[in-house]
């Protein structure tokens, strides 16, 4: 392992310096929660047996109090590929933990949607918030006090970081991460893009659309492009919370059986009662926080971890922003080029040596801390191997070179110099700009301006024509006050038919874009949002705008200090979303996390 990186010591002890008073307030927390958890054996009679008459043949075990008791916390649906695996989970999980004299009960279930589904849909509006609903539901979950470990059952985009803030806040219970898998590659995703772009141009039917797209999302497992779900899986082995190696092992498969009863008998193993303790709350301290957001920028991982990080941080007393994100990001070369920044999958990106090949290369480097407090066996250079069986035995491996340079690369001969996401300033705000998937020639567009306030009016104005020109698209009122801050994937095909036509194109928001989002140049969770008059609300048709991810400018010619904002729009109800009413209003802004949850609970409760 060689001597850490300059930038990435002096980020590190900036966050440290800057989390101090929050990051020592959790911990007192946990210590204090740890502390207050006595035996069960101590707990009502009356309380056990509620909690005890649904555990059938583990009953005699868990009255005995014969070992640790596990609490897992599952995501499972059907509607969602990536979570159908977890049907079967439970059943499966308590045999493991009986192998060891343990129990395991089902503490709750978390809500799970599918951006997916919700592209383009009014229900994409809750899609964020549903983050933190997922949190407040692992909370409650994890309430009972019946619990010495807990198993988190979930993968996809808003899941995992839900997961762990809720979790976090139990950050006195050693807490693993279970993932199911990917489904097996479908076509390859260039004709998947191409198809899209057909349909855009009504060169396609929506019969042949439909037919490609299922091409691709075909069976249970996470869809196979390097979205925000499978960056989620990504980023739960640079913090060491993963069985090293788990991340994208297909469902079904017998190796994935043996990882997940490592997971089983892992998370008994770390309690409090034995000699190896490792809880959540020390496991995800700042030194993990910066691996994770290496881990993203050394992958191109999702956009939306600009947001969701800080969130995941700020629920263990770590405070993290963009400007971090931005300096990490001129230091970290990217190493992995998977969907939608090349060509190949998350399955052909784990066959050319995965996420161990990524963890070895930055930890050879000096540019990820070998020193975390991981749920595995040993240290951090455990993830930097694969699993395998031997037999029926699970074991890990070495991880040679690369086995294809088209997918991972060393930090020697990476594909770009940096990793890709830039923090882009100026007087219409702060914003992110994601350069891995996007031509250099495109870094900088100058052009006028078009506004709109819906994705529909986008598509209008695509279909009518008027946007074949020179044109920076701006859609404001996207934020998370203003309609949740959904994500606007749905723009992705038309401005890239645009820009296929030889315009300079580029997208301006303070709505999100997705882990899915390609070629497009974006500046991305503008903040402050245009509702209650930041910036973009003063921008009017034709002004000069400039997104520049080389002089990481985003700035417009106008003087906007003359002008009156445009009207907030009125709160849309239906399909739900009048119930999150309060979400929106109390939420703060893009670069702290987008989370009411956070904002109010935590400065109320003394962090």
């Amino acid at each position: 392992m060689s001597t850490l990186n300059d930038t990435l010591h002096r980020v590190t002890q900036r966050v440290i310096e800057r989390s101090k008073p929050t990051r020592s307030a959790y911990l007192d927390l946990i210590r204090r929660e740890g502390d207050n958890m006595g035996e069960r054996s101590a707990v009502s009679c009356s309380n056990l047996a509620h909690a005890y008459a649904g555990a059938l043949e583990d009953q005699a075990a868990l009255v005995a109090g014969r070992g640790a008791n596990i609490g897992i916390v599952t995501s499972y649906n059907d509607m969602l590929s990536a979570h159908q695996p977890y049907g079967r989970y439970p059943d499966r999980l308590k045999i493991y933990a009986r192998e060891i004299g343990a129990t395991a009960q089902v503490a709750g279930g978390t809500p799970a949607m599918c951006d997916g589904v919700t592209q383009g849909e009014v229900g994409m509006e809750l899609s964020l918030f549903s983050r933190d609903v997922i949190a407040l539901s692992a909370a409650v979950a994890l309430s009972h006090a019946m619990y010495d470990g807990a198993l988190m059952l979930g993968i996809c985009d808003k899941i995992v970081p839900g997961l762990l803030m809720g979790a976090l806040r139990f950050g006195h219970l050693p807490t693993i991460f279970v993932p199911s898998g990917p489904m097996p590659t479908g076509i390859p995703n260039k004709e998947k893009q191409r198809v899209r772009q057909l349909y855009a141009e009504g060169k396609a039917t929506r019969a042949e659309l439909l037919a490609s797209e299922m091409a691709s999302y075909h069976s249970p497992g996470t869809c196979t492009f390097f979205g925000t779900a499978n960056s989620n899986q990504m980023m739960m082995e640079m913090m060491g919370l993963h069985i090293p190696g788990s991340a994208f092992i297909q469902p079904g498969t017998q190796l994935r059986q043996a990882l997940d009863r490592e997971a089983v008998h892992r998370v008994a193993a770390i309690g409090r009662k034995g000699d190896d303790y490792r809880p959540l709350g020390l496991c995800v301290d700042e030194k993990a926080v910066i691996n994770a957001a290496v881990g993203l920028l050394a992958t191109g991982g999702s956009t939306n971890h600009a947001i969701h990080l800080p969130a995941m941080a700020r629920a263990a007393g770590v405070i993290f922003d963009w400007d971090d994100l931005s300096e990490l990001s001129g230091a970290v070369p990217l190493i992995a080029q998977v969907y939608p920044n090349g060509s190949g999958d998350v399955n052909q990106f784990h066959a050319a040596g995965g996420m161990g090949y990524v963890i070895g290369e930055l930890l050879e480097s000096g540019l990820a801390h070998g020193d975390i407090l991981t749920v595995g066996r040993g240290d951090f250079s455990d993830y930097a191997r694969e699993p395998g069986l031997d037999g029926e035995a699970l074991v890990w491996r070495d991880v040679g070179p690369s086995m294809d340079d088209t997918m991972l690369r060393p930090v020697a001969n990476p594909f770009k110099p940096d990793g890709g996401m830039r923090l882009i300033t100026g007087n219409l705000g702060r914003a992110c700009f994601k350069t891995s998937a996007v031509d250099r020639e495109r870094w900088t567009i100058e052009a006028p301006c078009r506004v709109f306030e819906d994705q529909a009016a986008v598509a209008a104005a695509f279909k009518a024509g008027e946007l074949d020109r020179d044109v920076v698209v701006v859609v404001r009122f996207q934020g998370p006050r203003a309609n949740g801050m959904p994500e606007l994937h749905k723009l992705t095909p038309a401005l890239g038919v645009l820009q296929d036509r030889g315009f300079k194109v580029a997208l301006v928001t303070d709505g999100r874009m997705s882990g899915a989002s390609g070629k497009v140049p974006a500046a991305i969770h503008c903040t402050p949002e245009a509702l209650g008059g930041g910036p973009l609300a003063r921008l009017r048709d034709g002004d000069m705008v400039k997104v520049c991810a080389v002089t990481c400018e985003l700035t417009t010619t106008a003087d906007l200090s003359a002008r009156e904002p445009a009207p907030d729009p009125q709160g849309q109800s239906g399909t739900g979303r009048e119930l999150f009413g309060m979400m929106r209003h109390f939420a703060d802004g893009a670069e702290q996390g987008a989370s009411a949850m956070l904002a109010i609970g935590l400065a109320t409760g003394g962090m």
